[in-house]
């Protein structure tokens, strides 16, 4: 039971992480960023440090690889909003 655990937390650490990359990718090559609002680009970044801090409070290193890549993309897409926006 543990191995499936396991799995399903590193499944649900890659699709975490993959949540915002077509957005960033779409961002970095247009330019734009009017199709992201401040609110969601803000929530996303508020929900992946509240998760990262209970992955951290638990230790559970596949919500702590999945929020803090989380925290990382988040920031890169709250800079291209501010650049681009």
């Amino acid at each position: 039971m543990d191995i499936l655990t396991n799995v399903i937390g590193y499944l649900a650490t890659a699709v975490g992480i993959s949540i915002m990359l077509p957005q960033i990718v779409k961002s970095w090559k247009s330019g734009k960023t009017g199709d992201l609002s401040w609110g969601m680009a803000f929530l996303y970044f508020a929900n992946c440090c509240l998760w990262l801090i209970y992955g951290l409070l638990i230790a559970s290193l596949p919500m702590i690889m999945a929020n803090g890549a989380g925290v990382a993309i988040s920031l890169v897409q709250l800079f291209l909003k501010k650049k681009f926006g």
